[in-house]
């Protein structure tokens, strides 16, 4: 089994675990009552939320390729990679998603760390929309303020940092003279140069515009999960909704566990608890259902692409450029890991 399997197989495992874990939590006999009382009739409805949220990322991803000179890449092709990466998401620390700028390279020709600063700039990106829609929920709720300040200042010095290019190269040339990091110090360099495109004002403000849209697909698909469980419907319901299900995703994100599996359950079922007053029970089946309508919807259409896109996936070994001489997409995924391993989201 390769490293990559293995990978998504931790992912499912220790998501079996954390819904075992919320079952408990709400009592399961009570929380099975609330699943069979919910309206299933608002399911096609919440995923289209999703759906559309993975519409304009989709878009999104495809923007960053054309700014990063991806130009012979048909709109296809692309997409089947977008979906394909949905399950590298629930790797350990989604080092998985590593793969994509592989897959990008073996399809493009782009060199694999431009190709992996695309997953970095989508993360980050992400990571500043969630924040936005996080922000009014963090003016009403003082206590969520440092996290929130923390990641919002930490994403901000980064892009700042790569709009600095002297900075930058110097920090690269620098490892350059150290043998233990002189290997990776060309393709730092090549990273570097995706990121300094990617982070430009303008085409940041673009994609963070399209990722607040995209999210807020989730918010509401959040917000119609509370209404079949019997939640009152209005403004604050939905607001909460929308915030709740933000902030979970800033706070999986900074967990760096698969897919935020364990973080991202854990604060929706507590915020859901402490700020609609809503009762163990119904925050556990909320919880179950916003993430199975989410991440593990996700997860399922990427496993389905796989199916039809062995023509870029390394399982098979195909189509590999030539003077590629790797073998084995897991090494393809640590060697680059360091780069992608710290992405948001």
């Amino acid at each position: 089994m390769s490293k990559t399997f293995r990978r998504i197989l931790i992912g499912f495992i220790f998501g079996f675990i954390v819904y075992i874990a919320l079952l408990l939590f709400g009592d399961a006999r009570q929380v099975g009552s609330q699943l069979k009382a919910f309206d299933w009739k608002l399911i096609p409805l919440i995923l289209a939320g999703t759906l559309f949220n993975y519409l304009l990322r989709f878009i999104k991803w495809h923007y960053y390729l054309g700014l990063i000179g991806i130009t012979n890449l048909d709109k296809w092709t692309s997409a089947r990679i977008f979906v394909a990466g949905f399950p590298l998401a629930v790797t350990p620390g989604k080092v998985g998603e590593a793969l994509k700028g592989v897959w990008l390279n073996h399809t493009s020709g782009v060199p694999t760390s431009q190709g992996i600063s695309v997953v970095l700039a989508e993360r980050i990106s992400d990571g500043l929309a969630v924040l936005a829609l996080s922000s009014l929920g963090v003016i009403a709720y003082p206590v969520y303020w440092p996290a929130f300040a923390i990641v919002l200042g930490s994403l901000l010095v980064f892009v700042l940092f790569t709009q600095i290019p002297s900075l930058a190269m110097s920090i690269i040339e620098k490892l350059h003279e150290i043998p233990l990091t002189r290997g990776i110090s060309n393709q730092l360099q090549s990273f570097y140069q995706g990121t300094n495109l990617l982070f430009r004002p303008s085409a940041t403000v673009t994609a963070v515009l399209l990722g607040i849209f995209a999210w807020l697909g989730e918010g509401i698909a959040m917000y119609l999960v509370l209404l079949g469980l019997g939640v009152d419907p209005g403004m604050e319901t939905f607001s909460l909704a929308v915030f709740i299900l933000s902030f979970s995703t800033v706070i999986g994100a900074i967990s760096a566990m698969p897919g935020g599996i364990g973080a991202a359950e854990v604060s929706i079922a507590a915020m859901l608890a402490l700020l609609l007053g809503l009762a163990a029970d119904t925050a556990a089946a909320a919880t179950i259902i916003i993430r199975f309508a989410t991440l593990w919807f996700g997860v399922g259409l990427g496993l389905i692409s796989w199916i039809f896109s062995r023509d870029f996936l390394l399982f098979h070994q195909v189509g590999r450029p030539s003077g590629d001489t790797s073998t084995d997409p897991g090494q393809d995924s640590d060697h680059y890991s360091h780069e992608a391993g710290g992405s948001l989201l």
